[in-house]
């Protein structure tokens, strides 16, 4: 397979799986505060004056404006033509702006001309699912390595925690029964979701360390109340960057994603249950949720003076 054919299936997957997203959708990430708000201070305190940096999949070029108000030079790859030219437009437009060099390059294959301090990726998914940020980074620490050697620029999100939560949801419209994905705001409330027990953490991912992109757990549940388990919600949480010496974080929240069961299970208060799944960073959402398996532990029998009885 030569390399244009390569490219024109990548090209296509891009589009499939929403990374070539069109500026209208681009303008709902602008317009949310609290992604916005939590990007520019963390590259408000980890961009120094005089730093280099480099975005990879850089949009609106709105990261790289960001960075570019300390930066000496910001590098803005992006791959989809008509998000160059927009983001080319619009940095002109604003102060600083002519810090940013927006190049037309795929992530995967783009390398800065010289080493960077600080390299930021908002290729991010809920669950790491779609996206391809770990295959991005994962690839791109490679070849930097063996362009530049030396220490490794520092990575934006610093690392990624992802949590997995038993969920009653109502997927009932109007009379019509739609078991189907669903995203949340993380400051809302549902009054058709119901959580079943609290979540549990089954991923961290530092990419400061060697990135594994197969993502799998299995792990158990106690039920906090009565009710119908009939899919998961998925959190995410992104650590922007680390306040050594606050001893805290910059975070942002992706919308939680809630996936339907396969099986729904009639569940009681105190009754453990079994999760397991597997799947790969960047895969589709379907890949997930194929994957979902969740059943309520039987009770170990023991014996006990000849006679069976159960723990």
């Amino acid at each position: 397979m030569n390399r244009t054919t390569m490219l024109n299936e990548r090209e296509a997957e891009s589009c499939y799986l929403g990374q070539f997203i069109p500026l209208h959708y681009h303008h709902n990430m602008l317009m949310d505060s609290n992604r916005m708000q939590a990007f520019k201070t963390a590259i408000q305190h980890v961009v120094r004056p005089g730093a280099k940096v480099l975005e990879l999949g850089g949009g609106t070029g709105v990261l790289s404006w960001f960075a570019a108000q300390q930066a000496e030079k910001v590098w803005c790859v992006e791959f989809n033509p008509d998000m160059v030219n927009e983001a080319r437009r619009l940095l002109a437009q604003n102060p600083q702006g002519e810090k940013v060099e927006v190049i037309h390059a795929d992530a995967f294959e783009y390398l800065p001309p010289e080493p960077v301090d600080v390299v930021i990726c908002e290729m991010i998914h809920v669950a790491m699912l779609r996206e391809k940020l770990l295959e991005v980074i994962a690839n791109f620490k490679q070849r930097y390595l063996e362009k530049f050697g030396g220490l490794l620029p520092i990575f934006m999100p610093e690392a990624i925690i992802m949590a997995v939560q038993p969920m009653q949801q109502e997927y009932n419209f109007e009379g019509y029964s739609a078991p189907i994905v669903q995203f949340q705001e993380t400051n809302a409330i549902y009054a058709n979701s119901r959580q079943l027990a609290e979540p549990a953490v089954y991923s961290i991912i530092d990419f400061s360390a060697p990135i594994d992109m197969l993502i799998s757990w299995q792990g158990s549940f106690s039920m906090t109340e009565d009710g119908n388990l009939n899919a998961l919600r998925f959190i995410t949480k992104n650590i922007l960057s680390v306040l050594q010496q606050q001893s805290s974080t910059i975070d942002w929240l992706n919308h939680y994603m809630v996936l339907p069961l396969p099986s729904a299970l009639q569940v009681k208060a105190g009754d453990i249950i079994d999760v397991s799944f597997r799947y790969r960073g960047g895969a589709s959402i379907a890949s997930l949720q194929n994957a979902l398996q969740a059943v309520i532990r039987q009770p170990e029998s023991i014996t006990v003076h000849g006679e069976a009885v159960f723990a």
